[in-house]
């Protein structure tokens, strides 16, 4: 930071210009060719920016996700190349900086430097400073509806114009932070993946130790029962993605996937409305046991219990059948099962209604701990960023000149 005090003393030591936007830069909105003309959107070669090419490719853009043709760009004019498209409507907060001529879709403004301004301002700090009128745009949105920056308050907004040597030492070091926090984060994110799986793995084997020592019961203390005997067997149906694609809605189809408890797809009705178990029959999945209480369909790789004794919880027997469903897989012939008839046959033992919410509740409490282990960004990764941010944002604060 001290370079940069060293070039503010030495060349603003009163304070910097600001201008209103609307002075330093000429503002454009962007808009989508019509989608009913095919000729506007067939071999286009010129780059079309909207919100996603910023979530897929960061703030400096060089092409586009999409193109459109020269016939679709208004009176031949595109947004030149080092403007800076920000938004002010929809999903505010967000700007990237275009490195080729461009059109950009409606709910972006861009900002290009007037004549005048060319030679004053360089297009990568106008880039980093809009970091900071995000902010601002994110905290001066008209209400209503759909939501949108106050424009007439954004054309006002004051905008820093440093001098030359300072905006380069700022581009500079932003940029060297850039880059370093993207090498660190990566190195940071594969430490902590390896870390992560490693608790993970521990939490796991810590998990099945105590879940398998709550399930074992002294035979002569409780009540043996077979699935047979306490629940009701479905087979679910036939249902290929062709169906599904038909069908679509919003009631979810479960199969013989493991993630999100082998759900399959969605449409638009259900064959079961409650609290079930379910099974995987056929295939590398076969033996997987998820537990549902919501309104469901299966298909034809599944199997459906339904408990009908009152002295077992649906979700005990869920946890019971972890670990015993997989020892009654057959492998034979190369293709795993584990059918209704043999499903039926699995002893369970009973305890009371109180010791089996007992078990829930412990069980319960471990499943989400290794999940919520397992989830979102670490908190480390979470602090770079935030540091980041404060250090540029001290680069980008800047004293005004005295009128």
């Amino acid at each position: 930071m001290s370079r940069i005090d060293d070039l503010i003393v030495e060349y603003c030591p009163d304070g910097v210009e600001f201008h209103s936007i609307s002075e330093i830069f000429d503002l454009k909105n962007g808009y989508t060719p019509s989608k009913s003309k095919l000729e506007y959107w067939t071999n286009g070669t010129v780059p079309w920016f909207r919100m996603e090419d910023i979530r897929a490719n960061g703030h400096i853009l060089f092409d586009s996700i999409q193109h459109v043709s020269q016939l679709g760009v208004k009176g031949g004019r595109l947004f030149p190349k080092d403007s800076v498209m920000i938004a002010t409507s929809a999903t505010i907060g967000e700007h990237a900086l275009l490195k080729v001529d461009a059109l950009t879709n409606q709910r972006f403004t861009v900002l290009s430097r007037k004549t005048q301004y060319v030679n004053r301002l360089l297009p990568e700090f106008v880039n980093y400073y809009c970091y900071v009128l995000d902010e601002w745009c994110k905290t001066n949105v008209h209400a209503g509806g759909f939501a949108s920056v106050d424009m007439e308050g954004f054309k006002r907004y004051r905008f820093p114009i440093p001098p030359l040597p300072v905006q380069e030492e700022i581009v500079r070091i932003l940029d060297s932070f850039s880059s370093l926090e993207a090498e660190l984060e990566a190195e940071l994110e594969a430490e902590l993946e390896a870390e992560l799986e490693a608790e993970l793995e521990a939490r796991r084997k810590q998990y099945t130790h105590y879940r398998d020592e709550l399930l074992t019961f002294d035979r002569e203390r409780v009540l043996v029962i077979t699935v047979g005997e306490l629940c009701d067997i479905n087979r679910g149906r036939i249902m290929s993605k062709g169906y599904l694609e038909k069908h679509r809605g919003a009631y979810p189809v479960y199969s013989s996937q493991t993630a999100n408890n082998g759900r399959f797809g969605f449409i638009n009705s259900y064959d079961y409305d409650g609290e079930y178990i379910t099974w995987t029959t056929d295939g590398a999945n076969a033996g997987s046991v998820f537990y549902h209480d919501e309104k469901f369909s299966i298909t034809n790789v599944c199997g459906l219990l339904r408990i009908k004794d009152s002295r077992v919880r649906a979700k005990y027997l869920k946890y019971v059948l972890d670990v015993t469903a997989k020892q009654y897989v057959n492998t034979g012939m190369g293709n795993p099962k584990l059918m209704s008839n043999v499903m039926k046959q699995i002893k369970v033992g009973i305890p009371s209604l109180a010791e089996q919410d007992m078990i829930i509740s412990i069980l319960d409490r471990f499943d989400k701990l290794t999940n919520d282990l397992s989830s979102g960004l670490p908190a480390e990764i979470e602090a770079r960023r935030k540091q980041y941010e404060y250090y540029r944002d001290r680069l980008l604060s800047f004293d005004e000149l005295a009128a």
